[in-house]
């Protein structure tokens, strides 16, 4: 009788072990993330010397699917310099939750980049950085020399431990992707 019970016990003890690290644990150790919700993507665009203050908005408030983006384009003064900040907001939302902050916050993980078409004569120039003292793009310079029209491509890439020096636009995850049109008068 002895004999039984203690292979007994023991197999009863090392069910218990394996039943207990089988068991899963609910708790997340690491928090995540979670991505935000970009309807909306506004470029103020004021020329500097004076001038019209120009907006450039796309908004999607559907989201994927459903209702085309409204786009509204830019018309721009020929050499001309424009200081430009980019707004970006969650418009499902009552009030409408404005993400720039947080893209600014978390800028050594974020980078708007710029994309000009061939034949559009402007050029774009960061004024803002990270804490590593790379670009953000929240803040850049536009400036246009002769009359042209094309797209100019805005770019949010999610980049977490991945941004550096040699960042492109292909590196990271796509947030969001507008293409403005433009012209240059």
């Amino acid at each position: 009788m002895k004999l039984f019970l203690k292979p007994s016990l023991a197999l009863l003890f090392a069910a218990s072990v394996f039943m207990a690290s089988s068991c899963s644990n609910d708790e997340d150790p690491a928090p995540t993330n979670e991505e935000e919700l970009i309807t909306t993507l506004q470029l103020t665009m004021v020329p500097q010397g004076g001038g019209t203050t120009v907006t450039a908005t796309y908004r999607d408030l559907d989201g994927d699917g459903g209702q085309a983006p409204a786009v509204t384009g830019a018309q721009l003064a020929a050499n001309k310099t424009y200081a430009v900040t980019v707004q970006v907001l969650d418009e499902s939302k009552t009030p409408a939750e404005d993400i720039t902050e947080e893209v600014e916050e978390e800028g050594d993980e974020h980078q708007f980049f710029y994309v000009v078409s061939s034949g559009l004569n402007l050029s774009v120039a960061y004024n803002d950085t990270d804490s590593n003292n790379r670009p953000v793009g929240i803040h850049t310079r536009i400036t246009t020399t002769t009359a042209s029209a094309g797209n100019l491509q805005v770019v949010l890439k999610h980049q977490p431990n991945l941004k550096s020096a040699t960042s492109t636009i292909n590196t990271g995850e796509t947030d969001a992707e507008v293409t403005f049109p433009v012209t240059i008068q």
